[in-house]
């Protein structure tokens, strides 16, 4: 790898297609601010996607349960293997010297607008650090600061990806340092965003169990159960589609997609009545809580029926976007010359309506949030101090309802981190915002 007393990190720029730019001046080290620049100035020139691809120490501290596991032979680890060996033969200087590491794919904001905005909002993790943290990490898992980005001469070729047929070079023109590397790329951006979407699932499904011990709602029980019992299916064809097979109707996803897509349904019907409640409260007035509870049921509880479908929605959504970036990476790979576009594109498309849905909750949970509540309506002048501590129970548990809402959907830049082990195989991380 690299010595963490100098603070260099090999760093790759990778194309996914042949890319015309201008002549870049930084083959030599560079600060993290300036290779932020660079990304941004690769970005609006190139007339490809340009990702950058960084070597860090593997962390001893590594929650690796987070992510996805692809063994040696899996397409994306190959590929990696493959762009470290080329690099380290034509540029041993600055390539890494060992197999182990963990390896961050940033993807610039204007691509990642692509994935869904729901691929760019942080999650909230538990235990353990589950992944890298900053511009290095020393052998202890620490942060360090200093660190240069050292370009890594362009591979001759990084092979082609199983079917695909796409090998990787040097981009036309330009910089000498862009590496074409479309696979590479496309099986990241797919395992992220796939591990992603999966740990918005256990968290919803996580949320959901707690709400409905204390509901004992069976319908709500049946939905759950119906949802969660299409992981199966999306994880065999995740798995597949990542080897480049064809997943077959033997696999049950017809009918995950049907039980996904009946769920959606739901969700729109839900959200649908939300607004249309909200629209027929009287606008700059005080609501009253029993008013609120009709269209809202369980509002004011830490359990309530509006909670649990809340978590059903997130729980739809965060399936579907497994199976579209599923559909996405079978049509990018059913045709080699356009890898990469494909993906793009048909991620685009089909994940606007959940961008969409969404969206439409956000805005129901800041609208809420907003309310102020009427005092209790009676005859009595003096209210009993029950009364007085449940309206405010009630009160800030609602206005609390817009603190996870965000409806800000501007693209950020995404990170992607894969942690590799000498053998070869690797672990996919969550993509995250960079």
């Amino acid at each position: 790898m690299t010595d963490d007393r100098k603070g260099t990190v090999p760093v790759w720029m990778l194309a996914t297609g042949d890319a015309r730019v201008p002549a870049l001046a930084d083959d030599g080290p560079m600060t993290a601010e300036r290779l932020a620049e660079l990304r941004s100035v690769l970005a609006g020139l190139a007339e490809e996607p340009i990702a950058t691809l960084e070597a860090h120490p593997l962390p001893d501290r590594l929650d690796r349960g987070r992510g996805i596991p692809l063994d040696a032979a899996s397409p994306l680890a190959q590929h990696l293997s493959q762009l470290i060996t080329q690099s380290a033969r034509s540029s041993s200087a600055s390539a890494p010297a060992v197999s182990e590491g963990l390896y961050r794919m940033v993807i610039p904001a204007k691509v990642a607008a692509q994935f869904g905005q729901g691929v760019i909002r942080p999650m909230a993790a538990k235990g353990t650090v589950c992944a890298f943290r900053g511009p290095l990490v020393d052998s202890a898992g620490k942060i360090v600061g200093g660190a240069k980005f050292v370009p890594v001469g362009p591979a001759a070729s990084a092979g082609a990806v199983g079917g695909a047929g796409a090998t990787a070079g040097v981009a036309i023109g330009g910089s000498a340092m862009l590496t074409v590397a479309a696979p590479l790329v496309l099986m990241a951006v797919a395992v992220g965003v796939s591990a992603h979407a999966d740990g918005k699932r256990q968290q919803a499904i996580e949320h959901i169990t707690e709400l409905l011990e204390q509901l004992q709602e069976q319908e709500l029980e049946q939905e759950q159960s119906a949802l969660d019992g299409c992981r199966d299916a999306i994880n065999k064809a995740t798995a597949i589609l990542l080897d480049q097979g064809k997943p077959g109707v033997s696999l049950g996803l017809d009918s995950a997609v049907h039980a996904i897509n009946s769920a959606l349904g739901a969700v729109d019907r839900r959200l649908a009545k939300w607004q249309s409640a909200l629209d027929k409260l009287p606008e700059g007035q005080a609501v009253d809580l029993g008013t609120l509870t009709k269209s809202f049921p369980g509002i004011d509880d830490h359990g309530g029926v509006f909670r649990a479908h809340l978590e059903l929605a997130t729980l739809a959504i965060a399936l579907k976007r497994r199976v579209v970036v599923l559909q996405a990476v079978e049509h990018a790979q059913s045709d080699p010359g356009n890898l990469f576009e494909n993906f793009t594109r048909a991620l685009k498309r089909d994940q606007q309506r959940l961008d969409e849905l969404e969206s439409g909750i956000a805005g129901v949970l800041v609208r809420l949030s907003m309310l102020e509540l009427a005092r209790p309506s009676g005859l009595r002048p003096v209210f009993t101090t029950a009364e007085v501590d449940r309206l405010m129970r009630a009160a800030h548990r609602i206005h609390q309802l817009g603190d996870g809402a965000m409806v800000d959907s501007r693209s950020t830049d995404v990170a992607i981190e894969i942690a590799r082990d000498e053998d070869g195989s690797v672990v996919v991380f969550p993509a995250l915002p960079a």
